[in-house]
């Protein structure tokens, strides 16, 4: 999931009473020696560089640079081959996986298919405790791997992958899914290389500080999650596909959204993939052509820990805080228009979205107030938000619409990094409301719901609510066997309602990518799930 950061708070807006508060931040420090590398700012990641346990975006744009997936994405949402060379099923059940000969682990050793085969077993097997677990839960074996609470994991691998030849991978689902190729490009299902693992089969911490990829930059040292303020590559001129054009590029680790900015309009920056708050609305005027602003296929959103937190359990009590929130003024005031009102779980972008599905979307005040008080609301709601992205103004206007429509105290929580305020829900040392934003791992509506919102993702996955209907997961199950895309859209859009229906996280905007880029780059293009296409960009002069 990404978090894109917000926009210019408009002045003189009395109905959000916003100022613009100035936001201190550590920039991150250190370039190297000679030829500057490419620069890209992003946030602390979350975890260190496990593909099977990267389920946040700054862990996976880093290792979106050093893995290569099986399939990429056009701007068509199509499903291009990458490292695969053909991916065929006669039954959405039984897929052959052909990888591309040339491609070799930064250490020099060829990829084969058995790389994926280790890779996809240890982020399925739940003793490894991977965050992205629940993406294998389809392969025909993961239940044996996932046996119920308290049962102990007594096998090895999952029976429904296995690696035919040195360059053909099989996998067999437990079901039919039409969908399986277009998670394929997502960094759960990257490959890793002998070298990964111990004697024990677990995957070294030694590697997750460096790991070794397959893709088109090689890490240069360990990363020190905490100390390290940048994170180094340099480019693997073994890479068989179109290489980058540039040597070196580094991320940039930064504790405050416009202190990068800063830096980038300084030259200290190249790439800023999501601008703060004081930028978006003049960075047109300013950058000119290097200032970006394109749909995006994210939504951001306000959650209730409801798993284990009693205080929203009540359906009316969440409609009516959705409905006390003014979504259109948000979205045209404090981002300039860089956003638009959510009314849907499913973004705009993707087939599938139905314009004013969510009902309690509508900003209604008055009814919002009487059914609040009504179903006996809270009088004292806290809201959370972490201040590594630009928030404070949306989050603040949110509260200041639920003091103001509601008639009760909210208290803003502060966390450090958006990775603090993940792992409190996690560990369930923060029981309010929080925001959370997600964007596309693949396109498809159903990245939308089952990662985000099925039973399997509350341990799996990224199902910070803790909410679970059977109903829903039902629906998933039955969209997942449909023959056809077309098909199997009927049964997520009904899984769509029941969202709608029970709100465990309130939609309040659909995103934009809003960045920017220096002087000394060319050809920035952020593709369709939020990564740079580094084999893209150029140096100038």
């Amino acid at each position: 999931m990404r978090v894109t950061k917000g926009a210019q708070v408009i002045a003189g807006i009395a109905l959000l009473a916003l100022g613009l508060a100035a936001c201190g931040g550590q920039g991150a420090t250190g370039t190297a020696a000679g030829d500057p590398p490419v620069r890209m700012r992003i946030a602390e990641p979350q975890k260190p560089f496990y593909p099977g346990d990267t389920i946040e975006t700054e862990g996976a744009e880093v290792l979106g640079a050093v893995f290569a997936p099986l399939v990429s994405y056009n701007d068509d949402k199509q499903v291009v081959n990458n490292v695969a060379d053909s991916i065929k099923t006669s039954d959405s059940r039984v897929w052959k996986i052909v990888l591309k000969s040339g491609y070799t682990w930064h250490n020099g050793e060829p990829l084969i298919a058995e790389n994926y085969v280790d890779a996809w077993n240890y982020a399925a097997n739940r003793d490894n405790a991977q965050g992205a677990n629940s993406f294998f839960s389809r392969i025909e074996g993961w239940e044996d791997l996932n046996p119920p609470e308290g049962k102990p994991v007594t096998v090895k691998a999952m029976r429904g992958l296995k690696a035919l030849d040195e360059h053909t991978l099989q996998v067999t689902l437990s079901k039919p899914f039409s969908q399986f190729k277009t998670m394929l490009g997502y960094v759960a299902f990257y490959p890793l290389p002998k070298a990964a693992f111990d004697d024990k089969g677990k995957v070294t911490e030694t590697y997750a500080k460096q790991p070794i990829g397959q893709g088109y930059f090689k890490m240069d040292r360990p990363y020190n999650k905490g100390v390290d303020q940048t994170i180094d590559l340099t480019r693997y001129d073994s890479f068989p596909g179109t290489k980058p054009k540039f040597d070196k590029l580094q991320f940039k680790i930064y504790a405050d959204s416009e202190t990068a900015f800063n830096d980038l309009r300084s030259g200290g920056l190249d790439i800023h993939d999501a601008l703060p708050p004081a930028a978006i609305a003049s960075a047109k005027a300013e950058l000119g052509e290097r200032y970006i602003d394109q749909a995006d296929a994210g939504i951001g959103y306000i959650g209730f820990p409801l798993q284990f937190n009693s205080t929203y359990s009540n359906i009316k009590v969440r409609e009516a805080i959705s409905m006390a929130i003014d979504r259109k003024t948000i979205t045209e005031t404090v981002f300039a228009g860089t956003r638009s009102p959510a009314d849907d779980f499913i973004n705009p972008l993707l087939d599938g979205y139905r314009p004013g599905i969510c009902a309690a979307c509508t900003y209604d005040p008055a009814r919002a107030k009487i059914q609040y008080e009504e179903n006996n609301g809270p009088k004292l709601i806290e809201l959370g938000y972490n201040t590594d992205g630009a928030h404070k103004e949306w989050i603040e206007a949110i509260a200041n619409n639920l003091r103001a429509n509601l008639d009760v105290e909210v208290k803003v929580k502060t966390f450090e990094k958006f990775a603090v305020l993940l792992d409190g829900l996690v560990k369930k040392d923060y029981g309010g409301m929080f925001r959370m934003g997600w964007f596309i791992d693949y396109p498809s509506v159903e990245n939308y719901l089952t990662p985000v919102f099925s039973t399997n993702a509350i341990k799996t996955g990224s199902n910070y609510a803790g909410w679970s209907n059977k109903e829903f997961d039902d629906l998933l199950t039955q969209g997942d066997g449909a023959t056809s895309l077309k098909d199997g859209l009927r049964y997520y859009q009904q899984a769509d309602d029941i969202l709608v229906r029970e709100l465990p996280y309130i939609p309040i905007f659909y995103y934009r990518t809003n960045a920017a880029y220096s002087q000394r780059i060319r050809g920035l293009k952020i593709n369709l799930i939020n990564l740079v296409e580094w084999n893209k960009i150029e140096k100038v002069g």
